[in-house]
């Protein structure tokens, strides 16, 4: 078993799509294949499940991954400590919004390049509501995520911050706006709302329409929060949306905020990693590091 076997399996296993592993890792598609098939045959065991559609991991791929990451892991340790490196080796993948990157991400990469530089940092961006889930799975060492109401006993959560959450409507001239700015009390149950496939924001506007025991009209579901604000923006429907990535949209001067007295309480967002794996050297320094950006 070579390690850039192990390489290969990850960037599969992350992508499920033979592709863009191979153009990840630099190598044809086939010879990516013949050393999947390779790892398959040393371990007598199928790590994918393949058909002429998908490629999706299997039981055995799931228990795999962590091997092979540790295996990594311990590679880059027992080659710096061999050169008598002092200064902290590896690679990081860190999960996280758009959003999410200009703002509570950013403070946080610019220490780990100052204070490791030997630290090879793998960001992958997304819709937040599969923060938690790509954490759990090991596809990620850690994730930026808004702490849910229930945190998973496995999870180890950091706060770097709040956001508001905040209702969003179109400035465009159209029946939304008409409608928001000519009545005396916003209009809920005729308004169409945009919203989030799943994730706590989802989560939370469901609760507070149970609360108010509005049933409004659903214009679409999309995943991710930064094309909720394109979408109002064009005037297709209201939405509810963490304030921070209001504040990074580039529609942000395209949509006007609605004055909610009792709106869904703030996220509180931070970094969330597995409990057990705060005792690897990489990312146990840096969760460190973390919490002296305070």
């Amino acid at each position: 078993m070579h390690h850039k076997q192990l390489e290969y399996f990850l960037a599969l296993a992350e992508t499920l799509h033979f592709g863009r592993a191979s153009e990840r890792c630099y190598i044809s598609a086939p010879t990516l294949s013949r050393n999947i098939k390779q790892l398959e045959q040393l371990l007598d065991a199928k790590l994918f499940i393949r058909d002429n559609r998908q490629v999706a991991l299997s039981d055995a791929g799931e228990h795999f991954i962590t091997y092979a990451k540790n295996t990594l892991m311990q590679w880059q340790q027992l080659k710096a400590s061999l050169h008598g490196a002092k200064e902290l080796q590896g690679a990081l993948s860190i999960y996280c919004s758009v959003s999410a990157a200009y703002s509570f991400l950013h403070p946080l990469l610019s220490a780990v390049r100052e204070r490791y530089c030997g630290v090879e940092v793998k960001l992958h961006t997304g819709d937040p509501a599969y923060a938690l889930e790509r954490v759990l799975d090991h596809h990620e060492d850690m994730a930026i995520a808004a702490k849910p109401a229930k945190l998973p006993a496995q999870i180890a959560f950091r706060r770097l911050g709040w956001s508001q959450l905040v209702f969003i409507a179109p400035k465009t001239p159209c029946d939304i706006s008409r409608q928001v700015a000519n009545s005396p009390s916003i209009p809920w149950q005729q308004l169409p709302f945009i919203i989030p496939e799943q994730g706590e924001n989802r989560t939370r506007l469901i609760s507070w329409w149970r609360k108010r025991r509005i049933q409004p009209p659903i214009y679409a579901q999309v995943s991710g929060h930064e094309a909720l604000v394109s979408m109002v923006s064009l005037g297709l429907g209201v939405a509810l949306i963490p304030q921070v990535v209001l504040e990074n949209s580039p529609f942000a001067q395209s949509v006007q905020i609605l004055n909610v007295d009792d709106a869904p309480p703030p996220f509180e967002i931070g970094l969330v990693a597995q409990q057990r794996r705060l005792s690897e050297s990489v990312l146990g320094a840096c969760w460190q590091l973390a919490a002296q950006l305070k």
